[in-house]
C-alpha cells in the first residue's frame, strides 16, 4: 500500500543537522505513527514520504521553511528577572511556557545577565535544515475514527466523544 490520504504510517528515524549532529532518533523506541494528511509531522518530511511503500528507506533534507520555519528574532525577548515568580535559579536551556497575546507559547532561556533574562519563542529547530533517514515499517488505512479525528489512536485507547 502506497501512503496517501489518511494513511496510518510507522516509520524509524534519525535526525541529523548538517554537521551531521544527531537531534532526534527513535533507535531503541517504537517507531513514530502518523496520520498522514492531517498535518501532524512537518511538511517538508510528509510531502517526501507521500507515494512511498512499506519497507522502504530514504534520506530526505528539509529547508527551514518546510520545518520549524525560519527564526523570528521578533520571538526574542529580554525580560526581568522579576517575570519568573517562584523559581529559585533560572539557567540557559530552562524552558517555560509564557502568557502573550496569541496565547500560551514556549520560551527556552538563551542567557541570564543581572535582573535580565532573554528567552527565545522559536522552535529550538527553527532556521535549521534538517536530514532525516527513514525506513518505512507499516502502512495501512486509518479507521474512520482516526481519519475523522485526524491523528491515529493507539492499541486500547478508548474512543471518546469530541
Amino acid at each position: 500500500m502506497q501512503i496517501a490520504q489518511n494513511s496510518v504510517v510507522s516509520f524509524h528515524y534519525t535526525l541529523t543537522n548538517n554537521e551531521g549532529e544527531v537531534l532526534d532518533s527513535s533507535e531503541g523506541r517504537d517507531p513514530l505513527t502518523y496520520l498522514h494528511g492531517a498535518g501532524n509531522i512537518i511538511p517538508g518530511l510528509e510531502k517526501e514520504l507521500e507515494g512511498r511503500q512499506n519497507g522502504e528507506n530514504l534520506k530526505v533534507t528539509v529547508e527551514p521553511a518546510e520545518g520549524y520555519g525560519e527564526t523570528q528574532p521578533g520571538l526574542m525577548q529580554e525580560v526581568p528577572r522579576d517575570a519568573f515568580q517562584g523559581v529559585d535559579e533560572i539557567q540557559p536551556g530552562m524552558q517555560f511556557q509564557a502568557q502573550t497575546q496569541g496565547g500560551p507559547l514556549m520560551v527556552t532561556v538563551t542567557q541570564v545577565e543581572g535582573d535580565t533574562v532573554t528567552v527565545d519563542g522559536n522552535h529550538p529547530l527553527a532556521g535549521q535544515t534538517l536530514n532525516f533517514d527513514v525506513e518505512i515499517a507499516e502502512v495501512r488505512e486509518a479507521s474512520e475514527e482516526e481519519a475523522e479525528h485526524g491523528h491515529v489512536h493507539g492499541e486500547g485507547e478508548q474512543e471518546q466523544e469530541h
